[in-house]
């Protein structure tokens, strides 16, 4: 059967865009899209395109002119300007005016007879004069009149003059013929978040040890002095373990011990008790008057607040009496608690999303969100998300967008890499990542360039957190001070966005032998510290680093890591730049933290715009050291006992 219609411009090969336009690729606000796409069409006429952007629910397009570049390919760019869902699209079609131009205009010759020519692009100006309004149809119809009188009196050259001549050009420009084209549908989607989505430093603590003593539980006005110190460091985002009740049942004891001691305090994982579930407070932290004083000492300081969701209920939990069908059943009809083989956790009962009443469970989970929004909470890092079914993420995490557009989510996602993905295409705006468990230059080149090009840099971002109280590297337990610092160096600058778990600025490495785990680990129990007093801590140069961050808007970027060549295999060398080249920093780290290394590095001295034979300065900002640097190498020492990285601003001039 013969089509009815067909689509009179061909559209292909559109980017970015996300399975196939199945999700929404990621932005912040102030951030360019940069759309490209190969249309093309039958024949020889000229084309146009016209990327189409607004947010949804808007009801007028923005539309910026695309530009051709080689072999059919089509660029343009937009601006996302608030959060949010945006969609775009792209609609091409015939330039029927220019078409018409290029014809007449070859055909322009001595003793042509362009009668016929001249019927058609009036035919194709008449055309666009109608959709033309006011002023700009007046003009139009005027130059048309003139044109109509010329050719009665066989004054060719006239008519075409007056076609082709720079008004009627103009006129078109503004008011082509756009009937002969055709717009992508679906449109694509962008989901805009906030800049601290992309740009943060985050620090993990347990309000229970904000105390002078191990014997006495820390509370929320305890955190008060302990928020002013994170501040001080340059910490953006407060993160949170669970501060909701923990449970009696089975509760573990210190070092994760099945049989717990009188005073100890279990892990905050094992939620729910007689005084409340996830939208309780363990009382022992103190009031809601007294959380509504932690959060406005949040604000007040500008630091936003990150709570682990966690959808794990201690026996004890409320949940358990009042909806057991929410859990899995034992064929006994016992409640099945978690299991990560070898490891049990007795004193936790998993939610079986699955459940037959999957309605009331959801909106349950739902309720939890809100309910913390409510409180002030506008991060939520998600335990374990990949353990339950992803349309219940794309769902919660919609629903609560409709609500509190501006919420955030990280996956805490220690999974396959292609869920790990998934979930950040269904809508987790950050992901925790293997960095922590990439060490050597080429391990990290690798990674970092899969997470920041291809399709990957459209939808994910990775959030490296040196440590977490589950996690203990071999790289810190055995690399001592300068490991902290390397490491320090390397989450800080490699990704935009970046956390450590308290302990990290004393060097605290003391693991269970063989294990990656802490040793005496704070989820069992109050851990005191001396922030200031412990020898060899690294608080300035934490610090340090988070202020160069601040100061550096190349640094502020996630995508667009350019890997230098560096002559020795212990050496990482690497560049962010912003867009006009007007901050360009260079970092150089040794990822070995036993030895002295030393390299020849390779500057790219055309991408920076340095002359070959230009000399520049390279300002150390870790050490406040200056250098005076020419040519396409510089050489570069760095030691465990002295620098183990540079963090160099490239100044000209």
């Amino acid at each position: 059967m013969v089509p009815k219609d067909y689509p009179r411009v061909i559209i292909e090969a559109v980017q970015p865009q996300v399975g196939c336009g199945r999700f929404p690729i990621k932005r912040v606000v102030g951030e360019k899209v940069a759309v490209s796409a190969d249309i093309y069409q039958e024949g020889h006429n000229k084309l146009a395109a016209l990327l189409k952007a607004r947010r949804v629910g808007a009801k007028k397009w923005q539309e910026i002119p695309m530009t051709l570049g080689d072999n059919d390919s089509w660029h343009g760019e937009f601006t996302v300007t608030s959060i949010g869902r945006w969609e775009y699209t792209i609609e091409a079609y015939t330039e029927r005016y220019l078409s018409w131009v290029d014809e007449v205009t070859k055909k322009s010759v001595p003793g042509a007879n362009l009668k016929s020519e001249l019927l058609e692009g009036l035919v194709t100006l008449k055309q666009s004069a109608a959709g033309a309004k006011g002023e700009a149809s007046a003009r139009i119809e005027g130059i048309i009149a003139s044109m109509e009188s010329a050719l009665a009196s066989d004054d060719w050259h006239g008519a075409v003059d007056m076609g082709l001549g720079s008004e009627m050009r103009k006129l078109m420009a503004a008011h082509p013929d756009r009937s002969e084209g055709y717009e992508l549908a679906p449109a694509l989607t962008v989901m805009v978040n906030r800049p601290i989505t992309r740009f943060a430093a985050w620090y993990e603590f347990f309000p229970r040890s904000q105390t002078s003593s191990p014997d006495r539980h820390g509370t929320l006005r305890d955190c008060i002095p302990r928020l002013r110190e994170i501040k001080a460091m340059g910490f953006d985002v407060v993160y949170l373990p669970p501060i909701h009740p923990i449970g009696n049942s089975f509760r573990k004891g210190k070092n994760n011990s099945l049989v717990a001691e009188p005073g100890d305090v279990g892990s905050p994982w094992a939620i729910g008790n007689k005084h409340g579930g996830h939208m309780g407070l363990e009382p022992q932290l103190g009031t809601w008057d007294d959380w509504d004083k932690f959060v406005a000492t949040c604000r007040e300081l500008g630091i936003e607040i990150a709570l682990d969701y966690v959808m794990n209920c201690s026996p004890d939990h409320p949940y358990v009496t009042e909806h057991p069908e929410w859990f899995f059943h034992r064929p006994d009809g016992s409640i099945k608690y978690a299991e990560n083989p070898p490891k049990k956790y007795q004193d936790v009962y998993p939610l079986n999303f699955g459940t037959s009443d999957r309605v009331g469970l959801w909106q349950e989970m739902l309720k939890i969100f809100l309910f913390w929004v409510d409180k002030g909470v506008t991060t939520f890092r998600v335990d374990n998300p990949h353990t339950k079914p992803v349309p219940f993420w794309e769902w919660v995490i919609d629903e609560v967008h409709r609500h509190h557009p501006d919420v955030i989510f990280l996956a805490e996602a220690f999974t396959k890499p292609k869920m790990m993905r998934l979930l950040a295409k269904v809508g987790f705006a950050q992901s925790y990542t293997y960095f922590t468990w990439r060490n050597s230059a080429q391990e990290l080149t690798e990674y970092v360039s899969e997470l920041t090009s291809g399709e990957m840099k459209e939808y994910f971002t990775g959030n490296f957190f040196a440590n977490t109280p589950d996690i203990l590297p071999p790289i810190l337990q055995f690399g001592g001070r300068p490991a902290f610092i390397m490491r320090a160096v390397l989450a800080a600058t490699l990704s935009s966005v970046y956390g450590i778990y308290s302990g990290y600025e004393v060097c605290e490495n003391e693991a269970i032998p063989g294990k990656e785990e802490y040793l005496n680990s704070e989820k069992y129990e109050i851990k005191v510290r001396d922030w200031e007093g412990t020898p060899g801590n690294i608080v300035s140069i934490i610090t340090r680093i988070n202020q160069i961050r601040r100061d550096s808007p190349a640094l502020q970027t996630y995508n667009d890591v350019l890997f230098l060549g560096s002559h020795n295999p212990n050496i990482i060398a690497y560049a962010k730049m912003t867009e006009d080249r007007s901050d360009i920093i260079v970092c150089v780290v040794n990822v070995d933290p036993f030895q002295s290394q030393s390299t020849l590095i390779e500057i790219p001295l055309g991408t920076f715009g340095i002359g070959a034979h230009e000399q520049y300065e390279a300002h150390d900002l870790l050490s406040d050291d200056r250098y005076i640097w020419g040519g396409p190498t510089a050489y570069i020492e760095l030691s465990p006992a002295g620098k183990m990285a540079h963090i160099i601003k490239i100044r000209r001039g």
